[in-house]
């Protein structure tokens, strides 16, 4: 056995020696450990599928007094492909340890949703309550893990409205709680002490899961961390999840406040309010809510209305004068990042919702103000006017076929990238445009190439045929720059090339 447990730190080869030599897989080391414990706890995944093979039963309990189970331990430490491999070998994803635990406890109290999707896939309760009688939608909802909450409402948590309520005042209970000073008081508590009491502790925040995970440690004397805690922020995305499950919506304004509390578009709390709004399309103090949001003085405010204001526009329903509203917030921006005061930085946020607002609209009224926002100080907005002008300027527009031509020069190989595209798309075929593609094909970008080699072929000129060879043959086989490069090939007007290219293998293959 001792060769077994050693065999599964030195990797998967050592195991099947091991095993080949006649080691047990259902042994126990001296302290009664199993190896397929051991295994599963350190996230050995391909020891734990040969132990498996070997015979090792998935179920069976481990420790001195058989207490600990092979998928809690996996479970504990958000191992998903060993769970899935527990899972796969018969283990019961609702069995319990010691203390009456089951592996979904575990996952919805340590925030790991992968592990709680392959155990609610494989039948796992989504009501079933821990021995503390917290059920995992409570669990979830105290952790703050959104993904984990809808994960469960998914698999049906939601059918319990009682524990949906409960779930649900909970999460608003933590909404614009100091989780770094809650989480604190808790573990001094713990100690023995009173919050009046002097601890050293070291606080770190995560960016993880659509959200932020806040960890606390206390520090020993000697600096060494003693005690921790680490809970998720993610309760008022939660609390907006559990108000659509029981449809009990929450009024615009209450909405807007969950997402500018995060003062982030791409944190759950954000997309989650903003994705509830829109499935209330149609509904007047919505459109209302966002036409005013685009006009306030917060940039957060008027950024949030903007994403808002181009979901519903871009909706079944429209949004009656949308892209007006949204024109005249993008020539604000504009003028806001050209003005020398200080405060033009907090622009970026609604110039990137506008731009993006815009390009899902696709109306060509729209150009000159995308093109006013093309020298925007953050490449990211940059980046999005490429994209939004993507397929949406005119015949004969040599402003915007010069704005997109310094575009594909930006030193951000992102924003030379969707620049490119753009012009490929152009629906002009000129020696301007021909020649900022050619400019293009030496791009140290393989993506920025391609699009360059794709946008010559449309136009039939010879210089795509080398480039599209070079990508097909020797770029990545995977890669999204192939892709690209293979598109290009149906514009290819010469049948023999366009064969040759079409069965060009990657080098490796």
């Amino acid at each position: 056995m001792n060769t077994l447990f050693d065999a599964l730190t030195a990797g998967d080869d050592a195991v099947v020696r091991a095993l080949r030599a006649g080691a047990d897989p259902e042994g126990r080391s001296d302290e009664g450990e199993t190896p397929l414990y051991a295994a599963a706890v350190h996230n050995r995944p391909g020891a734990v599928r040969l132990l498996l093979a070997a015979g090792a039963d998935p179920g069976r309990a481990s420790g001195e007094d058989s207490v600990d189970l092979p998928l809690c331990g996996a479970a504990c430490g958000g191992h998903t492909e060993v769970v899935r491999a527990l899972l796969a070998a018969g283990a019961a994803p609702d069995q319990e340890e010691e203390f009456g635990y089951t592996a979904l406890a575990w996952a919805a109290r340590l925030g790991h949703t992968e592990v709680a999707r392959e155990l609610l896939a494989a039948g796992a309760d989504p009501g079933r309550p821990g021995p503390d009688g917290l059920d995992p939608l409570m669990a979830a909802a105290r952790r703050g893990s959104s993904s984990l909450v809808r994960t469960l409402l998914e698999h049906g948590a939601g059918r319990d409205r009682e524990a949906v309520a409960r779930a649900l005042a909970e999460a608003r209970r933590w909404i614009g709680v100091d989780m770094a000073a809650e989480l604190r008081r808790g573990l001094v508590q713990g100690r023995g002490g009173g919050a009046q009491d002097t601890y050293e502790a070291v606080v770190r925040r995560v960016p993880e899961d659509g959200g932020i995970t806040v960890v606390v440690e206390l520090l020993r004397e000697d600096g060494a961390p003693g005690s921790g805690d680490e809970r998720q922020t993610g309760h008022a995305a939660i609390a907006t999840l559990l108000e659509g499950a029981l449809g009990l919506p929450a009024v615009p304004e209450e909405l807007a406040g969950r997402a500018l509390r995060c003062g982030d578009p791409e944190q759950e709390d954000w997309t989650t309010a903003a994705t509830a709004l829109v499935e209330r399309a149609g509904a007047p103090d919505v459109l209302a809510a966002a036409g005013a949001w685009c006009a306030d003085p917060d940039p957060l405010r008027r950024a949030f209305g903007a994403r808002v204001l181009g979901e519903l526009a871009a909706g079944p329903g429209g949004a009656g004068d949308a892209v007006e509203v949204l024109r005249a917030l993008a020539a604000g921006c504009a003028r806001a990042y050209r003005s020398a005061d200080p405060r033009a930085l907090g622009a970026r946020e609604p110039a990137l919702s506008t731009v993006v607002a815009l390009g899902r609209l696709a109306d060509p009224a729209a150009v000159p103000e995308l093109l006013e926002l093309a020298g925007h100080p953050d490449p990211q907005v940059r980046q999005q006017v490429g994209a939004a002008l993507a397929g949406l300027v005119p015949a004969g527009d040599t402003v915007a076929t010069g704005v997109l031509v310094r575009l594909a020069r930006d030193p951000v190989a992102r924003v030379r990238d969707w620049a490119t595209l753009a012009l490929a798309e152009l629906p002009d075929d000129t020696a301007v445009v021909r020649d900022a593609l050619a400019a293009r094909l030496a791009d140290p970008d393989p993506e920025t190439a391609a699009e360059a080699a794709r946008g010559l072929a449309i136009r039939q000129d010879p210089r795509a045929i080398e480039v599209l060879a070079a990508i097909l043959a020797d770029g990545d086989a995977e890669g999204p720059a192939r892709e690209t490069a293979l598109a290009a090939l149906e514009h290819l007007a010469d049948p023999r090339v366009r064969t040759r290219l079409e069965w060009t293998v990657p080098r490796g293959r």
